[in-house]
């Protein structure tokens, strides 16, 4: 049975939101989505809803963070932050996405020494960043700094290397001073005897619609006198006497040094990663806490998910 019909006026589709899309879907619907502002379509072929009026594929910006490393303890060098990804690229409208975000990595305590590595991000055939490094102990457990997106900063031995692209060295130690983890945006100066290094700079990024530092080392911490400040970018502070603080959650920032003193202070954990896709004009795809500014639309993912392109 055919339906023909004519006219000049219009046709008009059932109207809903992405959440509002049948539950079992079938060969031949096609409906208005009034979250993206596009007529869709269902593909049994490829078991998505495609929308009419957009083009195979369309182009985006995004940021990868990975977690930063744990901070070293007992005078422990500085994570390392996460390693930072951004550019852009082209995703094929109607495709799913996988969004990987990075946990930081553990502080590194009197038994375990050295601090861990963060975990990676990344989008799905698109950007994966390294974790940050973990920085690196005087005693008790594991001491090496550990390499990474950006290196940790070193207690007993050297810092660590960073990752091309991605992050730079952590600090070398000095007497009674630990270096500071590597940062997205320059390596940690070396300690100077009693003067542990601050974490390394961070990069400066608008996608979010402000200007943010993203990827900041920890700061070394000491045996004698004040704690190395964690490098813009969420990197946390060394101490001395005391334990080193976090870094920031969902900068990739690295976790600060701990102190020592006559005792093994613990480091800071390494702050979580984060991942942000923004391309200009109105919200075509779904996915994290959507946000816009100047023209552009912001898709923000402070935990693993999925981006529907």
């Amino acid at each position: 049975m055919a339906l023909d019909i004519q006219g000049t006026d219009y046709l008009k589709l059932p109207v809903g939101t992405t959440i509002q899309r049948p539950s079992v879907p079938a060969s031949g619907m096609i409906r208005q989505n009034s979250t993206t502002g596009n007529p869709e379509w269902w593909d049994a072929t490829t078991s998505t809803w495609l929308q009419f009026s957009q083009p195979a594929g369309y182009s985006i910006s995004y940021l990868v963070a990975s977690g930063g490393g744990g901070g070293g303890a007992g005078n422990g060098g500085g994570g390392g932050a996460g390693g930072l990804l951004t550019g852009t690229t082209s995703l094929s409208s109607g495709t799913a996405y996988t969004i990987t975000v990075g946990a930081g990595g553990t502080a590194g305590t009197s038994g375990t020494g050295a601090g861990s590595n963060g975990n990676s991000s990344g989008i799905n055939t698109v950007a994966t960043s390294v974790g940050g490094g973990g920085g690196g102990s005087t005693g008790g457990g594991t001491t090496a700094a550990a390499a990474g997106g950006s290196g940790g900063g070193g207690g007993a031995g050297n810092g660590a290397a960073g990752t091309s692209g991605q992050g730079f060295a952590g600090g070398n130690p000095a007497t009674q001073a630990s270096g500071g983890g590597g940062g997205a945006g320059a390596a940690a100066a070396n300690a100077a005897a009693q003067n542990p290094s601050a974490g390394g700079i961070g990069v400066l990024s608008s996608i979010s619609g402000s200007a943010i530092y993203y990827s900041g080392g920890g700061g070394g911490g000491t045996n004698n006198g004040t704690g190395a400040a964690g490098g813009l970018g969420g990197g946390g502070a060394g101490g001395y006497a005391v334990a080193g603080t976090t870094g920031t959650a969902n900068t990739g920032g690295g976790g600060g040094g701990g102190g020592g003193s006559g005792a093994s202070y613990s480091g800071g954990a390494g702050g979580s990663g984060i991942v942000i896709i923004s391309y200009l004009g109105s919200q075509r795809g779904t996915g994290g806490t959507v946000t816009s500014s100047g023209g552009y639309t912001i898709h923000t993912f402070t935990s693993s998910g999925t981006y529907n392109a």
